[in-house]
Protein backbone atom coordinates (compact mmCIF):
# COMPACT_ATOMS: atom_id res chain seq x y z
CA UNK A 1 0.00 0.00 0.00
CA UNK A 2 0.74 3.48 -0.59
CA UNK A 3 -0.03 7.16 0.18
CA UNK A 4 0.45 8.89 -3.10
CA UNK A 5 2.97 11.11 -1.44
CA UNK A 6 5.81 11.07 -3.99
CA UNK A 7 9.32 10.72 -2.23
CA UNK A 8 11.78 10.42 -5.47
CA UNK A 9 11.79 11.40 -9.02
CA UNK A 10 13.96 8.36 -10.80
CA UNK A 11 15.31 7.67 -14.12
CA UNK A 12 15.40 4.58 -16.51
CA UNK A 13 18.57 4.09 -16.91
CA UNK A 14 18.89 0.81 -18.91
CA UNK A 15 15.72 -1.13 -20.55
CA UNK A 16 16.35 -5.15 -21.39
CA UNK A 17 13.51 -6.11 -23.08
CA UNK A 18 14.13 -10.35 -23.69
CA UNK A 19 10.41 -11.68 -22.60
CA UNK A 20 9.24 -9.68 -19.45
CA UNK A 21 10.94 -6.06 -19.61
CA UNK A 22 13.13 -5.38 -17.22
CA UNK A 23 13.65 -1.95 -15.90
CA UNK A 24 16.44 -0.45 -14.16
CA UNK A 25 15.82 2.91 -12.61
CA UNK A 26 18.43 5.47 -10.81
CA UNK A 27 17.45 6.66 -7.54
CA UNK A 28 18.71 9.05 -4.74
CA UNK A 29 16.93 6.27 -2.07
CA UNK A 30 19.29 4.87 -0.01
CA UNK A 31 19.06 1.34 -1.78
CA UNK A 32 21.03 -0.98 0.76
CA UNK A 33 17.71 -0.50 2.76
CA UNK A 34 15.61 -1.66 -0.01
CA UNK A 35 14.73 -5.42 -0.28
CA UNK A 36 14.45 -7.93 -3.04
CA UNK A 37 11.12 -8.16 -3.28
CA UNK A 38 10.07 -5.08 -2.25
CA UNK A 39 7.12 -3.18 -3.72
CA UNK A 40 7.79 0.54 -5.24
CA UNK A 41 5.23 2.36 -6.95
CA UNK A 42 6.73 3.93 -9.90
CA UNK A 43 4.65 6.41 -11.54
CA UNK A 44 1.63 4.59 -9.53
CA UNK A 45 2.25 0.91 -10.79
CA UNK A 46 3.14 -1.21 -7.56
CA UNK A 47 6.48 -3.14 -9.01
CA UNK A 48 9.00 -5.57 -7.34
CA UNK A 49 12.49 -4.80 -7.06
CA UNK A 50 14.60 -7.99 -8.56
CA UNK A 51 17.70 -6.53 -8.34
CA UNK A 52 19.62 -3.45 -7.32
CA UNK A 53 22.88 -1.39 -7.41
CA UNK A 54 24.53 1.42 -5.25
CA UNK A 55 22.35 3.58 -6.95
CA UNK A 56 19.29 1.82 -8.74
CA UNK A 57 16.72 -0.98 -8.61
CA UNK A 58 15.63 -3.17 -11.04
CA UNK A 59 11.93 -4.17 -12.18
CA UNK A 60 10.32 -7.18 -14.22
CA UNK A 61 7.36 -5.69 -15.86
CA UNK A 62 4.07 -8.12 -17.05
CA UNK A 63 2.46 -7.98 -20.19
CA UNK A 64 -0.80 -7.03 -17.83
CA UNK A 65 0.95 -3.87 -16.60
CA UNK A 66 2.17 -3.01 -20.01
CA UNK A 67 -1.52 -3.07 -21.17
CA UNK A 68 -2.70 -1.38 -18.67
CA UNK A 69 -0.49 1.68 -17.82
CA UNK A 70 2.26 4.40 -19.35
CA UNK A 71 5.19 1.84 -18.75
CA UNK A 72 5.47 0.47 -22.47
CA UNK A 73 6.50 4.08 -23.00
CA UNK A 74 8.98 4.66 -21.17
CA UNK A 75 12.12 5.39 -22.19
CA UNK A 76 15.66 5.27 -21.45
CA UNK A 77 15.99 8.90 -19.66
CA UNK A 78 12.50 8.90 -18.90
CA UNK A 79 11.54 10.72 -15.25
CA UNK A 80 9.24 8.94 -12.93
CA UNK A 81 7.50 9.28 -9.64
CA UNK A 82 8.78 6.88 -6.99
CA UNK A 83 7.43 5.95 -3.59
CA UNK A 84 8.17 3.13 -1.23
CA UNK A 85 5.76 1.00 0.00
CA UNK A 86 3.91 2.16 3.74
CA UNK A 87 5.12 0.90 6.73
CA UNK A 88 3.54 0.89 10.09
CA UNK A 89 3.06 4.00 11.67
CA UNK A 90 3.66 5.45 8.71
CA UNK A 91 2.16 9.20 8.23
CA UNK A 92 -0.88 8.77 5.88
CA UNK A 93 -0.35 12.67 4.01
CA UNK A 94 -2.46 11.60 0.87
CA UNK A 95 -5.08 8.66 0.50
CA UNK A 96 -4.93 4.81 0.54
CA UNK A 97 -3.36 4.28 -2.83
CA UNK A 98 -3.03 -0.05 -4.06
CA UNK A 99 -0.51 0.49 -7.23
CA UNK A 100 -2.79 -1.32 -8.81
CA UNK A 101 -3.57 1.21 -12.11
CA UNK A 102 -6.96 1.37 -13.45
CA UNK A 103 -6.36 2.71 -16.96
CA UNK A 104 -4.69 5.27 -18.92
CA UNK A 105 -5.70 8.85 -18.98
CA UNK A 106 -4.42 12.02 -21.04
CA UNK A 107 -4.13 15.66 -20.03
CA UNK A 108 -6.14 17.62 -22.57
CA UNK A 109 -6.00 20.81 -20.99
CA UNK A 110 -3.78 22.79 -18.51
CA UNK A 111 -3.81 26.41 -17.65
CA UNK A 112 -2.90 28.70 -14.82
CA UNK A 113 -4.90 29.49 -11.64
CA UNK A 114 -3.57 31.87 -9.33
CA UNK A 115 -0.04 29.93 -8.23
CA UNK A 116 -1.14 26.74 -9.35
CA UNK A 117 -2.03 24.87 -12.50
CA UNK A 118 -5.51 23.55 -13.29
CA UNK A 119 -4.89 20.29 -15.02
CA UNK A 120 -7.75 18.87 -16.95
CA UNK A 121 -7.75 14.89 -17.73
CA UNK A 122 -9.72 12.55 -19.95
CA UNK A 123 -10.02 9.01 -18.82
CA UNK A 124 -11.78 5.99 -20.46
CA UNK A 125 -15.38 5.67 -20.16
CA UNK A 126 -15.47 2.68 -17.83
CA UNK A 127 -13.55 4.82 -15.16
CA UNK A 128 -15.61 8.06 -14.99
CA UNK A 129 -18.28 6.84 -13.08
CA UNK A 130 -15.48 6.03 -10.61
CA UNK A 131 -14.59 9.35 -10.39
CA UNK A 132 -16.15 12.00 -7.93
CA UNK A 133 -16.05 16.15 -7.09
CA UNK A 134 -13.89 16.33 -4.14
CA UNK A 135 -12.80 12.26 -3.85
CA UNK A 136 -9.36 11.22 -4.66
CA UNK A 137 -7.58 9.80 -7.28
CA UNK A 138 -3.87 9.08 -7.89
CA UNK A 139 -2.55 11.04 -11.15
CA UNK A 140 1.07 9.00 -11.63
CA UNK A 141 0.91 7.74 -8.32
CA UNK A 142 0.30 11.37 -6.98
CA UNK A 143 -2.77 11.65 -4.67
CA UNK A 144 -4.91 14.47 -5.58
CA UNK A 145 -8.00 15.76 -5.48
CA UNK A 146 -11.17 16.05 -7.71
CA UNK A 147 -12.11 19.83 -8.66
CA UNK A 148 -14.42 19.21 -10.92
CA UNK A 149 -16.41 16.25 -13.18
CA UNK A 150 -17.48 16.54 -16.49
CA UNK A 151 -18.28 13.33 -18.49
CA UNK A 152 -15.23 11.76 -18.79
CA UNK A 153 -13.05 14.65 -18.18
CA UNK A 154 -12.08 15.73 -14.50
CA UNK A 155 -10.09 18.38 -13.02
CA UNK A 156 -6.93 18.55 -10.75
CA UNK A 157 -4.94 21.76 -9.43
CA UNK A 158 -1.28 21.07 -8.76
CA UNK A 159 0.39 23.25 -6.66
CA UNK A 160 3.80 24.78 -7.53
CA UNK A 161 5.35 22.00 -4.58
CA UNK A 162 3.99 19.29 -6.76
CA UNK A 163 5.10 20.45 -10.10
CA UNK A 164 8.07 20.46 -8.86
CA UNK A 165 8.68 17.62 -6.50
CA UNK A 166 7.17 15.09 -9.04
CA UNK A 167 7.04 14.51 -13.01
CA UNK A 168 3.69 16.22 -13.68
CA UNK A 169 5.14 19.69 -13.85
CA UNK A 170 7.06 18.60 -17.01
CA UNK A 171 3.80 17.27 -18.70
CA UNK A 172 1.89 18.96 -21.16
CA UNK A 173 -1.76 18.30 -23.49
CA UNK A 174 -1.69 15.27 -25.10
CA UNK A 175 0.43 13.81 -22.20
CA UNK A 176 -0.69 9.98 -21.26
CA UNK A 177 -0.60 9.74 -17.59
CA UNK A 178 -1.26 6.53 -15.12
CA UNK A 179 -4.67 7.07 -13.26
CA UNK A 180 -5.68 4.95 -10.32
CA UNK A 181 -9.31 5.56 -8.87
CA UNK A 182 -10.13 5.91 -5.18
CA UNK A 183 -10.45 2.21 -3.94
CA UNK A 184 -13.71 2.75 -2.33
CA UNK A 185 -15.20 4.11 -5.05
CA UNK A 186 -13.67 0.38 -7.11
CA UNK A 187 -15.76 -1.52 -4.27
CA UNK A 188 -18.95 0.43 -4.23
CA UNK A 189 -19.22 0.20 -7.87
CA UNK A 190 -18.56 -3.52 -7.47
CA UNK A 191 -21.21 -3.90 -4.99
CA UNK A 192 -23.47 -1.51 -7.05
CA UNK A 193 -23.14 -4.31 -9.98
CA UNK A 194 -24.16 -7.33 -7.88
CA UNK A 195 -27.47 -5.76 -7.20
CA UNK A 196 -28.23 -4.76 -10.55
Amino acid sequence: MFTGIITDIGTIRRIESDGDPRYEIATRYETAGIAIGASIACSGACLTVIEKSADSFTMQVSAETLSLTTVSQWRIGTRINLERALKVGDELGGHIVSGHVDGVGRIVARHPEHESERYVIEVPQELAPLIARKGSVAIEGISLTVNEVDGNRFGVNIIPHTQKETTLGGLGTGDPVNIEVDMLARYVARLLQKDS
